[in-house]
Parts: structure tokens; C-alpha cells; sequence
């Protein structure tokens, strides 16, 4: 580590950001002067003396300000040399301030002039953040154009202190630890499946790190090739971290592992829990008691001890995506814990997006699937019916929106069991437009789309919730409304009309099903709510293509096919499912043929051709336009930087707000770094000078719209 608070080998990257002037560590760590050590204060107190071995603390201050993103120096006092450990929490004053941090490491002298303050406090002695962990904090903050506090915000959780005084049982520690090592592997289960499943499980029991992008089988088979692969891990005396998209596939992925591994060999981390059963298990990996986890995103930076494998279920879901800065992605950060670690990677899901296809074309990764005869064996049949199909109706279908051939398969269906309706958009009418002229209903106060929330209720906006009980449309003064999009709502009541008897489940964000059971009945789900079904669905209905298709969004097709894909996986293999789409589009074909790989390879193609993610590295700029001009001028942007744009951004609810823009700054891929790390020293710019407003810097966005 360097001598300058920037911890080369701790923390590495650091180098590359300006130095501060010793002056400047002074004023910002309350050293020097009279006051020295911990300022007035610290004179009070009476005569304190610095600890006798490794004195000096390097401490990461929380504070997200750009320019102050490095560690800072401090004494260690005699009465908390014991405590003041590599990856504890202290509080130290900062600036006039008692801010908290981590101790990141103790060496025996600065070589900053003048006097340094003391710790004021160690918080707790629990080492919770790790240095492998603080390594991947500073590389992901590199990556993302961020700052260490902010990812460590992401990487540890908050503190609970009740849970850090429990005591840790050591004869469960040595008991885990025997059983640790009398692991023996098991055979290779659903992975037989796969040609390549038998030597991706032998590379990994024999401790080496294979890698491998996995298109998966449709059906439930998923789950327990996880665990079958994390057990191989385990078996070689390593361990396993799996991120799955939401709770419940982490509950299945739960459920897998334990039945494959037995109870107590591995936790799950989901928010659910709370923030002290949450915090519990986290330190169980923390101190090694626990070797393999599952967890939603937030668990990819879980602190698993000797890791030989990292898994990624779904990669293509905006779940995954961090909602708070520097906004990493769980494929990111999971390939560079890999890298960094010598670990296997296993990056999986039924479809395969464009950046892990960009993973298989760099070699990084090999592709790992079926072969198209166990394909043709396990996926349902699929057909489309186009817009002109869907106007001819079966007279017994007049009050529900199904094609006729959709009607009557679903109508043979339910004389076996489920069947399962995907419909786009959630709610009752989340659209509507004038009954005559078909203009866009809109707010009259915040110019936001209208819905209907009911058969019987009056239009309301989706942004502002103002009631539109007198709505006439401003172009030709009709007063009635006609549905544009239908909501699942909606749909639901009308299945129950067109099939009276028949039992009618919804499952979206108010209320989502897990599983259901194999008696006849009409589940309507939205993307991403489908539950599955005891055996199977006998059936699928993927309706309103259009909707998802016609999304002003880079991923559409490739987003529309994962989530038609994840849908049709749970219909049973040879039964039938519709999807109400144009035959013509790529995304319609590939659903038809069940082939993601090459649909993915295609849409990689076209967009290396244009330069778009992920042949390409981007970064959004969203702020006011003067803020946005102001970060472009002290950003020193590699050659071949394009800037593009900036638009305005629409604002929901915000139509008397302040102006906000987005460019688009484009670069080579092999140009990333550098991009990254031009836009972090331009924030660095602008936040020591105090710009009153911050840019939202976002390296690779999901959406570019």
C-alpha cells in the first residue's frame, strides 16, 4: 500500500486520482495546529499517546464528495489499538464533523506533514469489511465512474448491534467445518441434459475456474442445476455465490440447495427478512460459518471466504439493475469478483441477452446448452397469430380479446388444467383515447396519460392521481373514452365472462402468486409475476405483443423475448402456446424455434454495425443543459468520444419542474476504462469547486431513452 492514504494494494485504482496536498489532509482531517490530535477536544481529554505498534490509521471517510474519494490518515490511540482493526467501523471528525468510516488498514508511519488526528471511536471491532471486498468496492467504483462510499454503502450493511454481541457458537463452526471436508461430489443430475454439463461439474470439483454462459431448458430444472453446481464447488473446499432476480427465485434456488446440500450449509439473502435476521446471516458468511449464499442483487457483494463460484440467473432482467449510484450490474461486478478471485462463473438464464453473448464472442466465457433435439423434446409448441388474426373472434369469444385459435386452445386446455394468460401491462385500462377521434386522453393539469382504474370509475392521471371526472377532448370535444391498452385487470374480467366457471387468477404487483395447483383454471399474470404450476401449464396465451415490441427501447426485442420465453418455459413441453404477434419479427421466430442463441448473435451483429451497447461503451449525462455543458468541458474525453445529444428528458408529474436533459457519450469499447474514468475526475472537478448541481453519471444504462 502507498504511504499516501491511497492504499495501491488495498484498494487498487487508486493511483490514478489527483493527489491531495498535505495541507489539504490537514484541514480536511482537523490536523495540525494547537489543537493537533483530535483538535480542542483531544486537549481536553488529557494527554493522549498513539498506539505503539502500526500508529497510523488508514481511513475510507463516508462521504460521496468526488474529490475527497480516498482514504485519509489518522492516529490510532493506545486504548483503541486493540479494537482499530482492518475493516472496522470508526468515526472520525472530518472537516469540523464526526463522520462515520472504515479502516482499511495500519501502518507505522504518514508521510503527510504536520499532525494527524486520532480516531475518535471504533464503533465496533467486527472486521466487516474485508479486503477482497474493498478491492471490488474501489474496482467497481473505477468501472461505474463512481465513488468507494457509495459501493461500500451497496457492499455492507447497516450495523445491528444487538445481532454483533450474540455469541457465535464454535461447536457449529467445527461441525460445518467436518462436514466441509468430508464433501464428496455427487453425480451430475439435470446437467447430463447439457453435452458440456458433465465437464463444466468436473472442472469445478477439481478446484479449477470454468466459465460458462448457460441457455437453459424450459422447466423447473433450473433451480437444482444451481445447486448441483454449487455443491461441486463446495466440494473442492470453496465457496459459492448465486444472485438471482427476486425472492421468490430465491426461494427456489433456497429450497434446491438445501435439499442438495442439507440444512445449515448455506443462507439466503433476501431484504424480506428484515435488517436483523438480514444482518445475522450476513455476518454468518462474514465469519466463515456459512460457504455458499443466494440472494438477490444486493447479495453479489456478499463476503464469501476462498470463492470458486459465482451465479447469475436471468442476467437480462431491469431488476437487476441498481437503483442507486454508481448504479453497478450484479454481471459486472460477478465477473470481476471471478477475475479477481480465479473463480468459475456460470452466468444463466432460458434466453441469453447481447452482453453475455458479448462475453462468448471475447472468449471470456464458453456457451453451454442443449442440444436441438433435447431442445425440440422440452419446449412447448408455439405459434402466432398476427393483428388481422385477432379481429376474427369465435362467436363464444365476442366479450373477451382472444383470437379464435387463442380461444380454443385455451378452451381444450382447461379440460386438463391451468392456463396461463400473459397480458403486458398491469392495472384495469392503463391507456385510453378519445372515442371519436382517438386523440391521446391527457391531464389537463400535468399533461399525463389518463387510465381507468375500473369498469365504473372516472379517468384519472397516472402521474399527478388528479381525477378526471369532466375529461372532453380538447381537439374535437367528445366526452367518451375507448380503451388503447388493456391492463390484466381488465383482461381477467373478461375471460371470466367468455369462460363462466372457469376460475380466474391474477398475479402482478399487488399481489403475486407463487405456484398454483394443477386444477383447471385462468391465470393472468403480468412479465415477471407468472407463477408456476403444479405439472405444468397445459397452455400459454401471450397477448399484446405489440406492446412490449413497440417500446422506444434499444432492448425491446431482446427484453420482449426473454420475458415471452420465461412465460412459455413453464408450459408443459409439446403443449401448446400463442403468442399474439406478427410471425414476421426475429423475436416472433426465435420464440417459435426456441432458439435465443442466435437471436442474440444477430441483434450483437446489428448493433456492433451501429455502434450500440454492448459493442460499444456509453455513458448518460442527465442534469440541467448548463450543468450537462459545464461536465463536458472539464471532462477530458478519450479520442473517438462521441457526444450525443443532449434531449430533454420527460419528467413524470413534472411538467412545471426544472429542465432536465441527457446526452449520450459514446466510446470503443476498448475505451471504457478511460471514459469512466475522464467523467470521475470531471465530477471530481466540479465538487471541488462546489457546482451547486449534480450530474447523474451513469456508465452502460439499461435504457437509453
Amino acid at each position: 500500500m502507498t504511504k499516501d492514504g491511497g492504499g495501491a494494494d488495498l484498494i487498487p485504482g487508486l493511483d490514478d486520482l489527483p493527489r491531495a496536498p498535505a495541507a489539504e489532509v490537514k484541514r480536511a482531517s482537523g490536523a495540525g495546529g494547537k489543537a493537533g490530535a483530535g483538535g480542542r477536544k483531544g486537549a481536553r481529554k488529557g494527554a493522549r499517546r498513539p498506539a505503539d505498534d502500526l500508529p497510523v490509521a488508514r481511513v475510507a471517510v463516508d462521504m460521496s464528495l468526488p474529490h475527497l474519494d480516498r482514504p485519509f490518515d489518522y492516529l490510532v490511540p493506545v486504548e483503541l489499538a486493540g479494537k482499530a482493526v482492518p475493516g472496522c467501523r470508526v468515526r472520525v471528525r472530518f472537516a469540523g464533523q464526526l463522520v462515520d468510516g472504515f479502516l482499511l488498514e495500519r501502518v507505522a508511519e504518514s508521510d503527510h506533514e504536520g499532525r494527524l488526528a486520532y480516531l475518535e471511536r471504533v464503533t465496533s471491532p467486527e472486521p466487516v469489511l474485508t479486503p477482497e471486498i474493498a478491492a471490488l468496492a474501489r474496482e467497481v467504483a473505477v468501472r461505474y465512474a463512481g465513488t468507494f462510499a457509495d459501493v461500500v454503502r451497496l457492499a455492507v450493511p447497516p450495523r445491528h448491534a444487538r445481532v454483533e454481541a450474540e455469541p457465535v457458537p464454535e461447536d457449529e463452526d467445527d461441525a460445518e467445518a467436518e462436514e466441509d471436508e468430508k464433501a464428496e461430489p455427487a453425480g451430475i443430475g439435470v446437467w447430463a441434459e447439457y453435452p458440456a454439463g458433465a465437464s463444466f461439474l468436473g472442472a469445478l470439483e477439481a478446484g479449477r475456474a470454468p466459465r460458462a454462459v448457460w441457455t437453459a431448458l424450459p422447466g423447473d430444472g433450473w433451480a437444482p442445476a444451481i445447486a448441483r453446481a454449487v455443491a461441486a464447488a463446495l466440494a473442492s473446499g470453496r465457496g459459492a455465490l448465486v444472485v438471482v432476480a427476486d425472492g421468490r427465485d430465491v426461494a427456489r434456488v433456497d429450497a434446491a440447495l438445501a435439499a442438495e446440500l442439507g440444512e445449515g450449509r448455506h443462507v439466503a439473502l433476501t431484504a424480506e427478512l428484515g435488517p436483523a435476521e438480514r444482518y445475522r446471516r450476513w455476518l454468518s458468511v462474514l465469519r466463515g460459518r456459512a460457504r455458499a449464499v443466494v440472494g438477490t442483487r444486493a447479495a453479489m457483494f456478499a463476503p464469501v471466504a476462498d470463492l470458486g463460484l459465482v451465479v447469475l440467473w436471468d442476467d437480462g432482467d431491469d431488476v437487476h439493475a441498481e437503483p442507486h449510484a454508481p448504479y453497478p450490474h450484479p454481471r459486472e461486478v460477478l465477473a470481476l469478483r471471478a477475475h479477481r478471485a480465479g473463480a468459475g462463473a456460470l452466468i444463466g438464464g432460458f434466453t441469453r441477452t447481447t452482453d453475455a453473448t458479448q462475453l462468448v464472442e471475447s472468449g471470456w466465457a464458453h456457451a453451454l446448452a442443449a442440444d436441438r433435439a433435447r431442445i425440440r423434446e422440452a419446449m412447448p409448441r408455439v405459434r402466432y397469430v398476427g393483428e388481422d388474426a385477432q379481429l376474427a373472434r369465435d362467436a363464444a369469444a365476442r366479450t373477451a380479446r382472444l383470437p379464435n385459435v387463442a380461444f380454443e386452445v385455451a378452451r381444450s386446455a382447461l379440460a386438463e388444467g391451468p392456463v396461463l394468460v400473459q397480458v403486458p401491462r398491469r392495472g384495469y385500462v392503463p391507456g385510453i383515447a378519445c372515442g371519436r377521434c382517438r386523440s391521446p386522453a391527457r391531464c389537463a393539469a400535468c399533461q399525463g396519460p389518463l387510465s381507468l382504474s375500473s369498469s365504473h370509475a372516472a379517468p384519472y392521471c397516472r402521474w399527478c392521481g388528479r381525477i378526471a371526472g369532466d375529461w372532453h377532448c380538447p381537439e374535437c370535444g367528445f366526452f367518451q373514452v375507448r380503451a388503447v391498452v388493456v391492463g390484466a385487470k381488465r383482461t381477467a374480467e373478461e375471460l371470466g365472462r367468455a369462460f363462466p366457471g372457469v376460475p380466474v387468477r391474477t398475479s402482478g404487483r399487488e399481489a403475486v402468486l407463487d405456484r398454483v395447483g394443477p386444477e383447471r383454471a385462468l391465470v393472468v399474470s403480468t412479465p415477471g409475476a407468472e407463477p408456476s404450476a403444479e405439472g405444468g401449464y397445459r397452455a400459454g396465451l401471450l397477448l399484446d405483443g405489440w406492446v412490449l415490441l413497440g417500446r422506444p427501447d434499444l432492448r425491446a426485442g431482446e427484453e420482449t423475448l426473454r420475458r415471452w420465453m420465461n412465460a412459455a418455459s413453464l408450459v408443459r413441453s409439446g403443449s401448446p402456446v400463442i403468442v399474439a404477434a406478427e410471425g414476421s419479427l426475429p423475436p416472433v421466430q426465435a420464440l417459435v424455434r426456441w432458439d435465443p442463441v442466435t437471436y442474440a448473435e444477430r441483434e450483437l451483429a446489428e448493433r456492433r454495425e451501429v455502434g450500440f451497447p454492448p459493442a460499444a461503451r456509453m455513458a448518460s449525462l442527465t442534469a440541467s443543459p448548463a450543468a450537462i455543458r459545464e461536465l463536458l468541458a472539464d471532462a477530458r474525453l478519450p479520442d473517438g468520444a462521441e457526444v450525443l445529444g443532449p434531449v430533454p428528458v420527460p419528467q413524470a408529474g413534472a411538467a412545471d419542474g426544472p429542465e432536465k436533459e441527457r446526452a449520450l457519450v459514446r466510446v470503443p469499447r476498448a475505451a471504457g476504462q478511460a471514459l469512466a474514468r475522464a467523467l470521475k475526475e470531471a465530477q471530481g472537478v466540479r465538487s471541488a469547486r462546489k457546482a451547486t448541481e449534480t450530474v447523474r453519471v451513469q456508465v452502460d444504462p439499461l435504457e437509453l431513452i
